[in-house]
């Protein structure tokens, strides 16, 4: 029985992320609201029963599916920190189109959450945003940040987010290279804003 366990756990959680990534497609292009469980377990190919015993619910399997979206975001962003910081920064944000592009409606529904105010999906969302924040830091060299840093990234954040909304519906308009460094310009401009406005940051912050 020892043997055996670690193999029936492997399979539990292989199966899992099956379903997951099948409900990640599905919810990819359509809306929450317009998806059945009934819809789920038929893109799946299981049984209605079988998805409730993974998941309990349609609600638990589409909070699932965003985690499940946030940590491959996460995962597929990571920086490589043997680059320089520009680099590493620029990188990142490749990969992180990258994903916006794969991703398509799916990227909307995830920053939105899909269902409306929701503690546990916002609680998902508002962890990812802060990944994205301490990289940030963690490349300028700023482990302490002030408050207003922080209210520059978070704007940084949410303007990357906004700006990805719309380019998935206008991308052949707008290419990669060109998001990419809107993205890079509009972190400059916000850094430079705050060494202007406290000195001492001058020769903290490396925003180049």
């Amino acid at each position: 029985m020892a043997v055996a366990s670690p193999r029936t756990r492997l399979d539990v959680d292989e199966r899992r992320a099956q379903l997951l990534e099948s409900g990640r497609e599905l919810f990819n292009n359509r809306p929450y609201e317009e998806i059945s469980i009934d819809d789920i377990a038929d893109a799946a190919g299981i049984s209605k029963g079988l998805l409730y015993h993974y998941f309990k619910g349609k609600r638990r399997f589409y909070v699932e599916t965003v985690r499940a979206a946030a940590d491959d975001m996460r995962a597929r962003t990571e920086p490589d920190p043997n680059l320089p910081a520009l680099e590493r920064l620029e990188t990142s944000l490749d990969a992180y189109i990258d994903y916006v592009a794969e991703s398509g409606a799916g990227y909307s529904t995830l920053i939105r959450s899909g269902v409306g105010t929701d503690p546990e999906l916002d609680h998902i969302i508002d962890e990812m945003r802060q990944v994205v924040i301490d990289r940030v830091l963690n490349g300028i060299g700023l482990p302490n940040p002030s408050p207003m840093i922080l209210v520059a990234l978070r704007g940084w954040v949410g303007f990357i987010e906004g700006v990805s909304v719309a380019w998935i519906e206008c991308r052949r308009d707008v290419d990669r290279a060109t998001l990419r460094q809107l993205f890079v310009n509009a972190l400059q401009a916000a850094l430079q804003t705050c060494v202007d406005r406290d000195p001492e940051l001058g020769g903290i912050v490396d925003i180049e």
